[in-house]
């Protein structure tokens, strides 16, 4: 298991069902611990954007995932540019 943001995201997946079983819940303040710590998690991936962004690195190894998806692209395909005559 790698420590990624698609950890955090099935941990806290986790800890919600383990909150919901009936037969066996999880404890209320210990489900909020682990919401915590990776509502700081989550804050230093933040943190982790804006120094790549800052910095022009393209990519961090916590913001990888897994899935092996590719890249987005940056959304710009082209340029036109209109002129007045």
């Amino acid at each position: 298991m790698s420590n990624n943001i698609a950890t955090v995201r099935q941990v806290l997946i986790d800890t919600l069902a383990d909150l919901r079983d009936k037969e066996k819940p999880m404890e209320v303040d210990r489900a909020r611990a682990v919401a915590d710590v990776a509502r700081v998690l989550v804050d230093t991936a933040k943190v982790e954007v804006d120094y790549l962004r800052v910095t022009g690195q393209p990519t961090a190894p916590f913001l990888d995932t897994d899935a092996g998806n590719p890249a987005l692209p940056n959304g710009i395909a082209g340029v036109r540019r209109h002129t007045l005559r």
